[in-house]
Protein backbone atom coordinates (compact mmCIF):
# COMPACT_ATOMS: atom_id res chain seq x y z
CA UNK A 1 0.00 0.00 0.00
CA UNK A 2 3.13 2.53 0.31
CA UNK A 3 4.45 1.99 -2.61
CA UNK A 4 0.90 2.78 -4.44
CA UNK A 5 0.60 5.26 -2.21
CA UNK A 6 3.97 6.59 -3.39
CA UNK A 7 3.60 6.08 -7.38
CA UNK A 8 0.04 7.81 -7.40
CA UNK A 9 2.02 11.12 -5.56
CA UNK A 10 4.55 10.57 -8.45
CA UNK A 11 1.67 11.49 -10.78
CA UNK A 12 1.31 15.39 -9.87
CA UNK A 13 -2.51 14.19 -9.64
CA UNK A 14 -3.20 17.88 -8.75
CA UNK A 15 -2.51 19.36 -12.52
CA UNK A 16 -3.28 15.59 -13.51
CA UNK A 17 -7.16 15.78 -12.29
CA UNK A 18 -7.28 19.53 -13.33
CA UNK A 19 -6.20 19.37 -17.32
CA UNK A 20 -8.41 15.85 -17.53
CA UNK A 21 -11.53 18.03 -15.96
CA UNK A 22 -10.53 20.97 -18.77
CA UNK A 23 -11.20 18.14 -21.19
CA UNK A 24 -14.25 16.70 -19.69
CA UNK A 25 -15.83 19.83 -19.43
CA UNK A 26 -15.15 20.89 -22.82
CA UNK A 27 -16.28 17.63 -24.29
CA UNK A 28 -19.57 18.19 -22.71
CA UNK A 29 -19.60 21.80 -24.21
CA UNK A 30 -19.33 20.61 -27.66
CA UNK A 31 -21.84 17.90 -27.15
CA UNK A 32 -20.03 14.87 -26.80
CA UNK A 33 -21.74 11.42 -26.25
CA UNK A 34 -21.48 9.58 -22.99
CA UNK A 35 -19.16 7.17 -24.11
CA UNK A 36 -17.06 9.59 -25.95
CA UNK A 37 -16.98 11.73 -22.80
CA UNK A 38 -16.00 8.85 -20.40
CA UNK A 39 -12.92 7.85 -22.96
CA UNK A 40 -11.75 11.29 -23.80
CA UNK A 41 -11.55 11.70 -19.80
CA UNK A 42 -10.18 8.17 -19.08
CA UNK A 43 -7.34 8.95 -22.23
CA UNK A 44 -6.39 12.54 -20.99
CA UNK A 45 -6.25 10.82 -17.13
CA UNK A 46 -3.92 8.23 -18.56
CA UNK A 47 -2.10 10.61 -20.45
CA UNK A 48 -1.27 13.20 -17.52
CA UNK A 49 -0.48 10.06 -15.08
CA UNK A 50 2.26 9.21 -18.03
CA UNK A 51 3.71 12.68 -17.74
CA UNK A 52 3.52 12.81 -14.07
CA UNK A 53 5.51 9.90 -13.72
CA UNK A 54 7.89 10.33 -16.59
CA UNK A 55 8.68 13.88 -14.71
CA UNK A 56 9.73 12.13 -11.28
CA UNK A 57 11.55 9.41 -12.98
CA UNK A 58 14.12 11.48 -15.51
CA UNK A 59 14.18 14.07 -12.24
CA UNK A 60 14.64 11.53 -9.29
CA UNK A 61 18.51 12.70 -9.36
CA UNK A 62 18.34 16.13 -9.76
CA UNK A 63 15.34 16.18 -7.05
CA UNK A 64 17.57 13.80 -4.87
CA UNK A 65 20.37 16.45 -5.11
CA UNK A 66 17.91 19.17 -3.92
CA UNK A 67 16.47 17.30 -0.76
CA UNK A 68 12.89 17.25 -2.56
CA UNK A 69 11.18 15.00 0.27
CA UNK A 70 7.82 15.34 -1.43
CA UNK A 71 9.00 13.59 -4.24
CA UNK A 72 8.55 9.78 -3.44
CA UNK A 73 11.24 8.59 -5.77
CA UNK A 74 13.79 11.13 -4.76
CA UNK A 75 13.00 10.33 -1.08
CA UNK A 76 13.46 6.52 -1.48
CA UNK A 77 9.66 5.41 -1.48
CA UNK A 78 9.75 4.24 -4.45
CA UNK A 79 12.53 3.01 -7.26
CA UNK A 80 13.10 4.97 -10.53
CA UNK A 81 12.70 1.48 -12.36
CA UNK A 82 8.71 1.21 -10.89
CA UNK A 83 8.10 4.43 -11.91
CA UNK A 84 9.66 4.53 -15.33
CA UNK A 85 7.31 1.54 -16.59
CA UNK A 86 4.06 2.57 -15.15
CA UNK A 87 4.58 5.86 -17.08
CA UNK A 88 5.69 4.11 -20.38
CA UNK A 89 2.68 2.20 -19.56
CA UNK A 90 0.46 4.69 -19.03
CA UNK A 91 1.21 7.00 -21.82
CA UNK A 92 0.70 3.99 -24.15
CA UNK A 93 -2.67 3.50 -22.36
CA UNK A 94 -3.71 7.04 -23.17
CA UNK A 95 -3.68 6.50 -26.83
CA UNK A 96 -4.83 3.37 -27.13
CA UNK A 97 -7.72 4.72 -25.55
CA UNK A 98 -8.30 7.07 -27.73
CA UNK A 99 -8.29 4.97 -30.73
CA UNK A 100 -12.05 4.27 -30.59
CA UNK A 101 -12.57 8.03 -30.72
CA UNK A 102 -11.19 8.11 -34.52
CA UNK A 103 -7.90 8.38 -36.17
CA UNK A 104 -7.52 12.56 -36.10
CA UNK A 105 -8.40 12.35 -32.20
CA UNK A 106 -5.70 10.01 -31.23
CA UNK A 107 -3.37 11.75 -34.03
CA UNK A 108 -3.74 14.87 -32.30
CA UNK A 109 -3.68 13.38 -28.34
CA UNK A 110 -0.30 11.32 -29.28
CA UNK A 111 1.36 14.80 -30.11
CA UNK A 112 0.24 16.11 -26.75
CA UNK A 113 1.99 12.85 -24.86
CA UNK A 114 5.11 13.46 -27.37
CA UNK A 115 5.24 17.33 -26.55
CA UNK A 116 4.41 16.95 -22.80
CA UNK A 117 7.24 13.96 -22.91
CA UNK A 118 9.67 15.95 -24.61
CA UNK A 119 9.46 19.01 -21.76
CA UNK A 120 10.42 16.31 -19.42
CA UNK A 121 13.05 14.62 -21.97
CA UNK A 122 14.88 17.59 -21.83
CA UNK A 123 13.32 20.91 -23.61
CA UNK A 124 12.76 22.00 -19.73
CA UNK A 125 16.45 23.38 -19.15
CA UNK A 126 16.61 24.84 -22.75
CA UNK A 127 15.22 28.39 -23.77
CA UNK A 128 12.64 26.64 -25.72
CA UNK A 129 10.97 24.98 -22.55
CA UNK A 130 7.42 27.14 -22.79
CA UNK A 131 7.42 25.08 -26.53
CA UNK A 132 5.88 21.92 -24.99
CA UNK A 133 2.96 23.89 -22.93
CA UNK A 134 1.55 25.78 -25.96
CA UNK A 135 1.70 22.84 -28.65
CA UNK A 136 -0.27 20.60 -25.68
CA UNK A 137 -2.14 22.96 -23.83
CA UNK A 138 -3.20 24.39 -27.74
CA UNK A 139 -3.89 20.82 -29.00
CA UNK A 140 -6.44 20.42 -25.97
CA UNK A 141 -9.03 22.04 -27.10
CA UNK A 142 -8.09 19.91 -31.05
CA UNK A 143 -8.12 16.50 -29.32
CA UNK A 144 -11.84 17.11 -27.94
CA UNK A 145 -13.16 18.50 -31.55
CA UNK A 146 -11.99 15.53 -33.62
CA UNK A 147 -13.06 13.13 -30.90
CA UNK A 148 -16.71 13.94 -32.25
CA UNK A 149 -18.42 11.68 -33.98
CA UNK A 150 -17.53 13.86 -37.44
CA UNK A 151 -14.08 15.26 -36.60
CA UNK A 152 -14.20 18.84 -37.03
CA UNK A 153 -10.80 21.42 -35.83
CA UNK A 154 -11.43 23.28 -32.99
CA UNK A 155 -10.93 27.53 -33.86
CA UNK A 156 -7.93 29.31 -33.71
CA UNK A 157 -8.69 31.47 -30.86
CA UNK A 158 -9.72 28.65 -29.38
CA UNK A 159 -6.13 26.98 -29.92
CA UNK A 160 -4.66 30.70 -28.86
CA UNK A 161 -6.58 30.07 -25.78
CA UNK A 162 -5.17 26.66 -25.10
CA UNK A 163 -1.33 27.55 -26.19
CA UNK A 164 -1.52 30.96 -23.70
CA UNK A 165 -3.19 29.19 -20.94
CA UNK A 166 -0.03 26.76 -21.24
CA UNK A 167 2.17 29.72 -21.37
CA UNK A 168 1.24 30.64 -17.73
CA UNK A 169 1.08 27.02 -16.74
CA UNK A 170 4.58 26.71 -17.80
CA UNK A 171 5.93 30.17 -16.02
CA UNK A 172 3.62 29.51 -12.69
CA UNK A 173 4.68 26.30 -12.47
CA UNK A 174 8.66 26.80 -12.84
CA UNK A 175 8.89 30.05 -10.65
CA UNK A 176 8.59 28.33 -6.86
CA UNK A 177 11.57 25.82 -7.95
CA UNK A 178 13.67 28.51 -9.63
CA UNK A 179 16.66 27.88 -7.16
CA UNK A 180 16.73 24.19 -6.97
CA UNK A 181 16.67 24.03 -10.90
CA UNK A 182 19.73 26.64 -11.10
CA UNK A 183 21.41 24.30 -8.77
CA UNK A 184 20.89 21.37 -10.77
CA UNK A 185 21.59 23.05 -14.24
CA UNK A 186 18.16 23.95 -15.23
CA UNK A 187 17.81 27.26 -16.89
CA UNK A 188 14.30 27.03 -18.98
CA UNK A 189 12.95 30.26 -20.36
CA UNK A 190 11.15 31.61 -17.00
CA UNK A 191 14.40 31.18 -15.32
CA UNK A 192 16.13 33.33 -18.35
CA UNK A 193 13.37 35.95 -17.79
CA UNK A 194 13.58 36.34 -14.28
CA UNK A 195 10.89 36.12 -11.95
CA UNK A 196 9.14 39.89 -11.76
CA UNK A 197 9.00 39.12 -15.51
CA UNK A 198 7.64 36.25 -15.49
CA UNK A 199 5.18 37.54 -13.25
CA UNK A 200 4.61 39.67 -16.24
CA UNK A 201 3.97 36.75 -18.53
CA UNK A 202 1.77 35.13 -16.35
CA UNK A 203 -0.45 38.00 -16.02
CA UNK A 204 -0.59 38.52 -19.71
CA UNK A 205 -0.70 35.61 -20.71
CA UNK A 206 -4.00 34.53 -19.22
CA UNK A 207 -5.73 37.95 -19.95
CA UNK A 208 -4.84 37.22 -23.33
CA UNK A 209 -6.51 33.58 -22.84
CA UNK A 210 -9.83 35.04 -21.60
CA UNK A 211 -9.85 37.96 -24.37
CA UNK A 212 -8.65 35.36 -27.47
CA UNK A 213 -12.53 33.41 -26.53
CA UNK A 214 -14.39 36.56 -25.85
CA UNK A 215 -13.17 38.63 -29.10
CA UNK A 216 -13.44 35.01 -30.95
CA UNK A 217 -17.06 34.42 -29.96
CA UNK A 218 -17.98 37.87 -31.69
CA UNK A 219 -21.32 38.84 -29.70
CA UNK A 220 -20.42 37.28 -26.27
CA UNK A 221 -23.13 37.30 -23.67
CA UNK A 222 -22.89 38.77 -20.39
CA UNK A 223 -21.81 35.43 -18.73
CA UNK A 224 -18.54 36.07 -21.32
CA UNK A 225 -17.87 39.49 -20.16
CA UNK A 226 -18.43 38.14 -16.40
CA UNK A 227 -15.92 35.17 -17.59
CA UNK A 228 -13.42 38.17 -18.74
CA UNK A 229 -13.37 40.22 -15.10
CA UNK A 230 -12.77 37.64 -13.27
CA UNK A 231 -10.01 36.14 -15.29
CA UNK A 232 -8.49 39.70 -15.39
CA UNK A 233 -8.91 39.44 -11.45
CA UNK A 234 -7.22 35.94 -11.87
CA UNK A 235 -4.50 37.86 -14.09
CA UNK A 236 -4.06 40.33 -11.75
CA UNK A 237 -3.48 38.49 -8.34
CA UNK A 238 -0.93 36.16 -9.82
CA UNK A 239 0.99 39.22 -11.05
CA UNK A 240 0.68 40.62 -7.02
CA UNK A 241 2.32 37.83 -6.05
CA UNK A 242 5.17 37.33 -8.04
CA UNK A 243 6.23 41.05 -8.02
CA UNK A 244 5.89 40.66 -4.19
CA UNK A 245 8.31 38.48 -4.50
CA UNK A 246 5.98 35.60 -3.26
CA UNK A 247 6.49 32.54 -5.81
CA UNK A 248 4.67 30.08 -4.37
CA UNK A 249 2.11 26.99 -5.73
CA UNK A 250 -0.21 29.28 -5.33
CA UNK A 251 0.02 31.12 -8.18
CA UNK A 252 -0.38 27.42 -10.22
CA UNK A 253 -3.73 26.83 -8.42
CA UNK A 254 -4.45 30.47 -9.50
CA UNK A 255 -3.54 29.29 -13.08
CA UNK A 256 -5.42 26.12 -12.60
CA UNK A 257 -8.29 28.11 -11.55
CA UNK A 258 -8.29 30.81 -14.22
CA UNK A 259 -7.86 27.69 -16.93
CA UNK A 260 -11.13 26.18 -16.14
CA UNK A 261 -12.78 29.60 -15.99
CA UNK A 262 -11.65 29.73 -19.81
CA UNK A 263 -12.88 26.33 -20.08
CA UNK A 264 -16.71 26.76 -18.99
CA UNK A 265 -16.71 29.79 -21.58
CA UNK A 266 -15.46 27.81 -24.45
CA UNK A 267 -18.53 25.22 -23.03
CA UNK A 268 -20.78 27.73 -22.88
CA UNK A 269 -20.15 28.69 -26.46
CA UNK A 270 -20.72 25.00 -27.25
CA UNK A 271 -20.29 24.27 -31.11
CA UNK A 272 -19.21 28.06 -31.79
CA UNK A 273 -15.33 26.78 -31.05
CA UNK A 274 -15.88 24.64 -34.32
CA UNK A 275 -14.12 26.26 -37.12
Amino acid sequence: MRKLAALALSTHPGPGLAVSAIAVILGFGVGLEPWRLVLLGAAFLANQVSVGLSNDWIDADRDRAVGRTDKPVAAGRISAAVVRNAAFVSAALAVVLTIPLGWPATLAHTAFVVSAWAYNAGLKGTALSVLPYVVSFGLLPLVVTLALPSPAPASPWALLAGSLLGVAAHFANVLPDLEDDAATGIRGLPHRAGPRAAGLVIAGALAGASVSIVVGLGAPQPWGWIGLAVSAVLAAACAALVLARRPTRLIFRLIIAAALLDVVLLALAGARILA
